[in-house]
């Protein structure tokens, strides 16, 4: 059970105090506070929208891959193995799949992937035949009409994102305890489930920023809860970050712009380390890499200077130089996400369509 005390009032008070904890378990740190916001921190009253795309020319993310096929395209490596044995033809169509928990520890699971087969081929594979009248047969008696109508094409997924290019794979799940939540990229030969969101367009820039304390600070003040790990979604974790600036502004010709380069130049360089930090330790999932009690210091070195360089970026969009705390990392981005928010054109009001009229009566 979790519990937030919250003291209300019908007038404004002055003395407002937040109540910080560095350890749950122990005692807090009063601090003074100008203003609570919904999200409990001193800042601008702001509540996020859902939005569905991104402040700023940053790639869109969106969820794996959706099957829909009761479990019959699914399996461990023991069931592909013997799969594999009775049906060697269909080694070639296996694809790596990865949800949220596949991809933070590590565990082996696999699609067969139909969907690309040419049809002599998969007439000449029997056992894969049986998997697609199961699948055909299952959404036939779904009681949801878009279900019924997928058992049509049953070799097909109900959601399909399959990028042709290294990917960044977000897990929509990640536990609290974690002081980052892991990303990381991905190959297209590896298939990804709705549990996790992709980035198809990400380069090291993004991964950095999104790996960073400023972007894990928001996502602990504003990310919905399963349980009380952290759920990380689009719509308002994502699609409202504000970042410091974009590759495009970058590449702009102003003396604002060179600093921006650098800026970036140094978030890709502090973005490869870490992930070179990682790939140090082949045997380790990112769940032992990122655990609290077991992270690395070559890899806790690495995310100090990711966050050196990120802090520096955000110096540009008027950030300090150091943070005594996610609070004031949160306050700021509040601020920065009100200074991009007033930016955007306000769509122009929807004209009401006049009703025809009447003809009169001869």
């Amino acid at each position: 059970m979790h519990c937030v005390i919250i003291g209300f009032g019908l007038h404004d008070l002055p003395g407002k105090i937040i109540y910080e904890y560095a350890d749950i378990k122990g005692e807090p740190t009063a601090v003074p506070a100008s203003n609570i916001n919904p999200y409990l921190v001193d800042a601008p009253n702001v509540v996020l929208p859902r939005r569905s795309k991104p402040m700023g020319d940053v790639p869109q993310i969106g969820i794996g891959n959706k099957p829909i096929d009761d479990g019959n395209y699914l399996f461990s490596t023991e069931e592909r193995d013997a799969f594999i044995a009775l049906e060697p033809a269909s080694a070639k169509w296996f694809r790596r799949w990865l949800g949220a928990d596949e991809f933070l520890n590590g565990y082996e699971r696999w699609c067969l992937w139909l969907g690309d087969t040419p049809p002599a081929a998969l007439r000449a594979m029997p056992e894969a035949m049986k998997r697609v009248q199961a699948v055909k047969k299952f959404r036939s008696a779904s009681k949801s009409p878009p279900t019924q109508k997928l058992a049509a094409t049953p070799t097909r997924f109900h959601v399909e994102n399959m990028p042709t290019t290294p990917y960044l794979v977000l897990p929509e799940v990640s536990s609290e305890r974690r002081q980052f939540v892991p990303f990381g990229f991905e190959q297209p030969s590896t298939f990804c489930s709705n549990l996790v969101k992709m980035a198809a367009d990400a380069t090291l820039f993004h991964f950095g920023i999104l790996s960073s304390t400023m972007h894990n600070a928001w996502v602990r003040a504003v990310c919905g809860r399963l349980e009380s790990r952290y759920r990380y979604s689009a719509a308002i974790v994502y699609n409202n970050f504000p970042w410091p600036f974009t590759a495009a502004e970058a590449e702009e010709k102003t003396p604002v712009a060179t600093q921006m380069q650098k800026a970036q130049a140094a978030i890709e360089a502090a973005a490869q380390a870490v992930l070179d930090a990682r790939a140090a330790h082949p045997g380790s999932s990112l769940a032992d890499l990122y655990d609290p009690l077991t992270m690395p210091a070559n890899l806790r070195k690495a995310h100090q200077k990711l966050d050196a360089a990120v802090d520096k970026a955000y110096q540009l969009a008027g950030g300090r130089k150091t943070y005594a705390s996610d609070a004031e990392r949160v306050a700021f981005l509040f601020t920065l996400y009100q200074r991009h928010t007033s930016l955007l054109a306000s769509a122009p009001a929807a004209k009401t369509p006049r009703r025809p009229r009447k003809a009169a009566a001869a």
